[in-house]
């Protein structure tokens, strides 16, 4: 998962060996015990977010058999599917702001505990209506997770860590599929019970980790490096002073209130863009088990096959978050990601032979994956203090609804076409209007 080597810091963030808070020897040691907090917090973060990705998206395997038995056309399961990020949307900000006042550790724990009993009680659903219900509160529960991860990585993590910490983070999203696609397909290939279906078997199975990572959030975590036991005295003062100085020069810049945040015109930039990334990457995610199903595989090939993609993406976000990281400017880097996926996607929309269709998926995925992985050092770049916890959440959030508009729009472009040809031609043009926007972003770390 090593994403950095300690020579590949990134020459154009605040904090350098120069940095007159820190003498060259006292800067060594601080790189020092972040290296041993990225070893210490990084594997657990990532097995959470595995999880929660797992929990988000395993519907769409669940689709497979609870579309027939709830009586759910395409519309309506996209529109339910969508609606997580509807609740998402709306408690995305509170939610990170709560977690500034009472720490990570105690609201990261709610958080984990809370949905993986609704993405349990999924499984009772019994039509449209219920179904769409689980779905929003499942958003509620989950909302400020992934921002509230993003704000955690600041109060541990100076600049020249934040590219290698948070792609080394994303890496959760293949990670989930190419181990939840399996497995997920296997669960459907459970024998019919007269009372528990296979696709309740699977939300029941894959909803309990949450539930038991939540518990461990409250002994594994530490809120701030000098909460932190396990790193030494010496340790934890250099570590905090060193992020209490980038801290301060972000806020110099750019402000440190959530009202310098929302005046900022790069904040709505970005979650433009964010949204148009997650159109793609929910949109596609979602219905890609039942775009592999038309092509008359069995549940269990279909859960191998959907895997594939995120295999490859797995690897070309590492490798091209390693290249984003050592450029000057890695503006150029994310907009090509963008462009690449909008390019594949509408590829596999024209082509008919499955092995290109699979291909053209598997570029799909690795651009939006590698897109994702260079994107989220921006907002680090000009963001610290309340204007971190509010505006890391806002960018989220408006992105989330994207996770609305993709499933959604996929779903009720598939019920008037009959096939998912127009669907992904819309979902295409949504990914290369957000590749137009990232071309009028400056790279807050790049000094000129």
């Amino acid at each position: 998962m090593t994403l950095l080597t300690s020579t590949d810091r990134v020459p154009v963030t605040a904090a350098s060996s120069d940095d007159p808070a820190l003498s060259e020897q006292e800067y060594q040691l601080s790189e020092a015990a972040a290296a041993k907090a990225f070893r210490r917090i990084l594997p657990f973060i990532f097995i959470c977010y595995v999880v929660s990705y797992l929990d988000r998206t395993n519907v769409s395997f669940a689709a497979l058999g609870m579309n027939s038995d709830l009586g759910l056309t395409a519309g309506q399961f996209g529109f339910g599917a969508g609606l997580f990020f509807i609740g998402y949307f709306l408690f995305e900000i509170p939610s990170n702001l709560i977690m500034q006042k009472v720490g990570a550790r105690i609201w990261i724990a709610r958080i984990m505990i809370s949905w993986g009993v609704i993405s349990m009680a999924t499984a009772f659903a019994t039509g449209p209506v219920s179904f769409s219900l689980a779905r929003f509160l499942l958003g509620v529960a989950e909302a400020g997770f992934t921002p509230g991860i993003y704000l955690f990585f600041t109060y541990w993590f100076p600049g020249s860590w934040r590219a290698k910490i948070t792609a080394a983070f994303l890496v959760g999203i293949p990670v989930a599929n190419i181990i939840g696609a399996p497995l997920s397909g296997a669960l459907m290939q459970i024998t019919q019970h007269e009372h528990i279906r296979n696709w309740q078997w699977l939300l029941l199975i894959e909803g309990a980790p949450a539930v038991v990572l939540g518990l461990l959030c409250l002994v594994l975590l530490s809120d701030r490096p000098e909460k932190a036991r396990w790193l030494t005295a010496t340790e934890q003062s250099l570590l905090s002073r060193r992020l209490a100085a980038e801290q301060q020069h972000i806020a110099a810049a750019h402000g440190s209130s959530l009202r310098d945040a929302l005046r900022n015109p790069l904040l709505y930039r970005l979650a433009l863009i964010n949204f148009c990334g997650i159109v793609g990457s929910i949109g596609v995610g979602l219905w890609m088990p039942q775009i592999i199903r038309q092509l008359g595989v069995s549940h269990t090939a279909t859960g191998f096959l959907t895997a594939i993609p995120y295999v490859c993406g797995a690897i070309s976000m590492l490798l091209w978050a390693k290249r984003a990281n050592r450029a000057r400017n890695r503006i150029h880097w994310i907009s090509g990601a963008l462009l690449i996926a909008a390019l594949a996607l509408a590829c596999s929309a024209l082509v008919a032979d499955p092995l290109m269709k699979m291909l053209a998926l598997c570029v799909t995925v690795s651009g939006i994956l590698s897109f994702q992985a260079a994107f989220w050092a921006l907002p680090s770049g000009f963001l610290t203090g309340s204007a971190a916890a509010g505006g890391l959440a806002m960018i989220v959030s408006v992105g989330n609804l994207g996770g609305f508009v993709g499933p959604s729009l996929i779903g009720f472009i598939r019920e008037t076409s009959g096939g998912f040809t127009w669907p992904l031609l819309a979902v295409s043009a949504v990914l290369l209007l957000g590749t137009l926007v990232v071309a009028t972003v400056r790279d807050p770390w790049r000094k000129s």
